[in-house]
């Protein structure tokens, strides 16, 4: 089994643009929301899922499902929450497991914005890496990108575990604030431990009797 690498951070740390470098670098890499996104089309097991917990008020005209009004649901109400994570996480893992079980690179990036807010993926980890940044560059980004306001996104800052508990559980930190060079250096830096990593941990495992 390839060394996994549990990758999180906050909102508008840079997790997806991390995790592309790795990938460029020859790992493997799932996704978690991307994978909770394709479950979740019109159709899906996901899809049916959420539909039979929530319901067609849920849903757009197309049949999709509405995501902005079911975020906005669960992030007002813990019970509706509760229901989005007990329709659609034991899917969402045997789908993640799935797709491991096809890695074939001495290590694999699982990418799980909500890492350390559940114990759900915890423990299938061997190290656990958090891209981070200063809380105002993090305001920055996503107003940009998503057109939210600075309150809206202090209020989902506010409902992750806060910037020095995410850097207290790390194993490896990636600082994203600084330019791109910066970054595929600390990349390439953690690339090559990574895969040392992996050897050790092979050579370990074959010299069991």
């Amino acid at each position: 089994m390839p060394l996994i690498v549990g990758l999180t951070g906050g909102i508008g740390s840079g997790k997806s643009t991390v995790a592309e470098r790795f990938v460029a670098r020859g790992a493997d890499l799932v996704d978690a929301d991307q994978v909770a996104h394709a479950l979740s089309r019109a159709g899906e097991p996901g899809w049916a899922a959420v539909r039979a917990a929530f319901g067609d008020e849920v849903l757009r005209a197309d049949g999709e499902i509405d995501r902005p009004r079911l975020r906005a649901l669960v992030f007002q109400d813990p019970g509706a929450k509760a229901r989005l994570e007990n329709a659609l996480h034991p899917l969402i893992g045997t789908e993640i497991a799935r797709r491991m079980a096809s890695w074939r690179a001495p290590y694999g990036i699982l990418m799980v914005p909500l890492l350390l807010e559940g114990r759900r993926y915890r423990e299938h980890i061997d190290r656990l890496l958090v891209i981070d940044c200063p809380e105002a560059e993090q305001i920055k980004r996503v107003t940009m990108r998503s057109g939210l306001s600075e309150a809206e996104v202090r209020a989902i800052m506010a409902s992750q575990v806060s910037r020095e508990q995410r850097l207290a559980a790390a194993t490896e930190v990636i600082d994203n604030s600084g330019p791109p060079e910066e970054l595929d250096a600390q990349v390439a830096t953690l690339d090559r431990a990574y895969r040392e990593m992996a050897q050790v941990g092979h050579l370990e495992q074959t010299a069991k009797p």
